[in-house]
């Protein structure tokens, strides 16, 4: 590994042992250390970059489309599969370099099963996005804006996932804090100001849509100054989190609400 590598790595490898966690944190502690995985692959991994990037897409061009909720499990799946297989991938990489210090053929016998496991899952993802899709892309007239205006609750879905997936790759890019604690942005306020925006555009129509938004505003401050009186985040932490969850939501909306 390169030395961009070797500091995430050494940076999990300091994390406490189980049986020094406190008893009652063990679940949280168990969400941070998988988180702590997710960021490692993220930054160190170009095709794991690639992959949450295509990924992305399709889930947007898949809204875009008004997908059936059983293609778009079908695309859930096979976008799943193919980062589970890019994380083992560096798994087995990660362990084997860690153990093995000299060429054994072996060795390349376990990379070189891994790299193919990746890109079949690959493969079978572009398949699945072929299917789905294609027959949507090539459809004469269509409006591809129909399907998401009759189902906001696709656009809500998608801008959460989108800020939750922005705010981790912020921190992995910063390199402070943890994915669930600390760290620039506060993902707890970004998802929280994301939540209070699509409210906001939601409820729009309503009679009391302002008495409703300005609740939902409420709540997402207290959220935020909640992270910042628990010396968690700092205020332009807590700040540009609120500022990323609101205009990424606002944005998705913009565009196909």
């Amino acid at each position: 590994m390169n030395d961009d590598e070797q500091r995430p790595v050494q940076r999990l490898l300091r994390r406490p042992r189980a049986g020094a966690l406190p008893r009652q944190g063990s679940l949280r502690w168990s969400f941070t250390w998988a988180f702590e995985g997710i960021v490692f692959v993220l930054r160190t991994q170009r095709n794991m970059q690639l992959h949450v990037a295509a990924g992305i897409g399709v889930f947007i061009l898949a809204l875009a489309l008004g997908v059936s909720r059983l293609e778009l499990l079908a695309l859930v799946g096979a976008v799943g599969l193919v980062l589970v297989a890019e994380m083992f991938n560096t798994a087995i990489e990660a362990a084997v370099d860690a153990v093995v210090t000299s060429y054994h053929p072996l060795v390349k016998v376990a990379k070189d099963v891994a790299a193919g496991a990746v890109l079949i899952a690959a493969a079978c993802a572009t398949a699945i996005a072929y299917l789905v899709l294609y027959g949507r892309l090539t459809e004469p007239g269509r409006n591809l804006l129909r399907g998401v205006r009759q189902a906001p609750t696709h656009v809500v879905l998608i801008a959460l996932a989108v800020t939750v997936l922005a705010a981790i790759a912020i921190k992995a890019y910063v390199g402070r804090g943890t994915p669930l604690r600390g760290g620039f942005p506060s993902g707890h306020a970004a998802v929280a100001f994301a939540g209070w925006m699509a409210i906001t555009i939601v409820v729009a129509p309503w009679t009391h849509a302002a008495l409703v938004s300005t609740l939902a505003f409420m709540m997402a401050l207290l959220v935020a100054q909640s992270r910042v009186e628990a010396g968690i985040h700092s205020a332009v932490e807590t700040v540009a989190g609120a500022m990323l969850g609101a205009g990424v939501t606002l944005i998705l909306f913009q565009i196909w609400g």
